[in-house]
């Protein structure tokens, strides 16, 4: 049974586009005034000042980490990325993130939140905006992460590009162009059109 309609519209652009970056820091026992992240879990044969070796497994690590708009460290930041990622594979680099983008600037107002897998050594890997509130309520989509620089296991710089494909309220937007009100009679007919989908699928 084929669920292809032809009423339904084609796949949309992006409704809006950010690009930011989050620094974090790693408490490495000596670096107090400085850190933005804290180890606070670790194998047994690990400890809460340095990464495990065995591609740090078993490690969590929770961060406020300052938010900016572009790579650099000092830049006044925009807002916090606060959240966890645990190192969850015993043969590669990879770790779980869980984390949010909490904004308040004149620019952005809200919260964005975000998981997924993030497999290290992979040079772009994408992991899933699930929510957010404020000037994103309701938001979701995808958002392209990259490692944009590191120092050793204290320092890294992450650049995330964020590509939402559910804005609320009816908006919808051209990247750098800006937003304008979606026509609502293309709305409704997508959302029943969807609605067809799902009751032919169920039969």
């Amino acid at each position: 049974m084929s669920l292809a309609n032809p009423g339904m519209p084609r796949q949309r652009h992006p409704c809006k586009n950010l690009v930011l970056y989050f620094h974090d820091v790693v408490y490495n026992g000596q670096n107090a005034a400085n850190a933005t992240a804290a180890i606070v879990g670790a194998p047994q044969w690990g400890n809460l000042t340095i990464l495990a070796d065995k591609f740090h497994f078993g490690n969590v690590v929770v961060f406020d980490d300052p938010i900016t708009l572009d790579n650099n460290f000092h830049s006044a930041p925009v807002g916090r990325a606060q959240g966890m990622y645990i190192y969850d594979t015993k043969n590669t680099f990879t770790a779980w993130l869980a984390f949010t983008f909490v904004l308040n600037n004149p620019q952005h107002n809200g919260t964005i939140s975000f998981i997924g897998a993030d497999p290290i050594m992979v040079k772009s890997r994408d992991i899933s905006v699930i929510g957010g509130t404020g000037d994103f309520l309701m938001h979701r989509g995808v958002a392209t992460v990259m490692t944009d620089a590191y120092e050793g296991d204290v320092y890294f710089r992450l650049r995330v590009d964020i590509k939402f494909y559910e804005c609320w309220g009816g908006f919808k937007c051209e990247p750098l162009f800006g937003c304008e009100r979606e026509d609502n009679r293309e709305r409704d007919m997508w959302r029943m059109n969807r609605r067809h989908v799902r009751s032919t699928a169920d039969d």
